[in-house]
């Protein structure tokens, strides 16, 4: 070691943030170790940096004993008449340490110091990477397109490669290596090969944030995004809501003749938005919830947490929507089941709300029983 070293020390400090005095407490641990494998001792020794000049001073530690006959080992331990002669004030179970210089120590120690330097700034990039980006889930980061392998994208993010694994990626989006593509922070952990950040295109809270981006009124907090359910790749439904009677909180996310949703979709390549407004009332959500269709009326069943939602006969596929979709979406937007019902049926039905019992026929919707299938 020298000073050369300890200024390269210095310069690492500042480059990489890491502690000096951590980095310089493992190189003389890992000296320490070294000194003992390669002279096959098993010494209690203790390594020494010197944090000015960077010199190394190795001392052999052993405990002082008042009688010849405890010395199992003059490497270990020392008599207390031989220890007084270093000082007065040894006395018995102090440890004394001397000054030891072995040869050839000197490239050992530059080998060993280079390694555990090495190993030391991995560990902080990695601990750094971790921290920044643990910060940042459920954020939007722009990166590049790495490579694609078995359907993964792997995207560089700057400082770290992001994984956007296949169930989070959008059907029908394509990934051209090299392309600036926008994603979704989802997770972050840290693994034995370091810190793994998990990317996607497809969760609600992408598009959420895709519209703070375009919509400074969300981004302000004057207008505050609900609830929002999604199905990737077709039709998205978000709620939306403001305290301020002076701000059309649908209009703000829409935009002048669509900009800022037109802006949203055409990132989400052209995925369908429908949004609504915000209700504390149920029945007026559940109605909004389930445009386009138009309902006649609501019927709530606040125990079940269960809605009856009755629309005109020719509304009744739309209200439905193609595979159940939109009522689907509904449901997951309002937290609510909903059963559609068509106004004739409703009315051949003539049930009430204390005896009313489900019909086959009727098209019902349970966000809970299909999560759990």
């Amino acid at each position: 070691m020298n000073r050369e070293f300890m200024n390269a020390i210095d310069e690492l400090v500042k480059e990489k943030e890491i502690s000096k005095e951590v980095l310089l407490d493992a190189i003389e641990a890992a000296l320490s170790s070294a000194y003992k494998k390669h002279y096959g001792s098993s010494n209690n020794v203790r390594v020494d940096i010197n944090r000015e000049t960077g010199d190394i001073s190795v001392y052999m530690r052993r405990t002082v004993v008042e009688t010849l006959d405890e010395i199992e080992s003059e490497t270990s331990e020392i008599h207390i008449e031989d220890a007084k002669e270093i000082d007065e004030k040894y006395e018995a179970g102090d440890i004394v340490e001397t000054v030891v210089k072995p040869r050839d120590f000197g490239r050992i120690a530059a080998q060993t110091a280079k390694q555990v330097v090495v190993q030391k700034i991995r560990e902080a990039e990695r601990d750094l990477v971790y921290s920044d980006y643990i910060n940042k889930v459920s954020e939007i980061a722009v990166g590049v397109v790495q490579r694609v392998s078995n359907d993964t994208v792997y995207v560089n993010l700057g400082k770290t490669e992001g994984i956007l694994a296949y169930t989070e990626q959008v059907e029908g989006e394509k990934y051209t290596v090299n392309s600036r593509i926008k994603v979704y922070i989802m997770d972050v952990r840290n693994t034995t090969k370091g810190p793994q950040i998990f990317l996607s295109r497809s969760h609600p809270g992408f598009v959420k944030r895709l519209f703070e981006l375009e919509v400074p009124e969300i981004y302000d907090g004057i207008v505050e995004i609900k609830s929002i359910s999604r199905e990737a790749g077709s039709r998205t439904k978000m709620a939306v809501y403001t305290a301020n009677d002076n701000v059309d909180a649908v209009g703000a996310c829409v935009g002048t003749r669509g900009s800022r949703v037109q802006a949203v979709v055409d990132e989400i390549f052209g995925e369908k938005i429908d949004i609504i407004l915000w209700d504390e009332d149920p029945e007026v959500l559940i109605s909004s919830a389930l445009s386009p269709a138009k309902t006649e009326q609501v019927i709530i069943y606040e125990e079940e947490k269960m809605a009856v939602a009755v629309v005109p006969d020719h509304q009744l596929s739309l209200a439905i929507g193609k595979e159940g979709q939109n009522v689907r979406l509904a449901a997951r937007l309002t937290g609510w089941k909903i059963d559609i019902k068509s106004h004739s049926k409703f009315e051949d039905s003539l049930y009430y709300e204390e005896d009313y019992d489900y019909d086959d026929e009727d098209y019902y919707y349970d966000e809970e029983e299909v999560q759990e299938e």
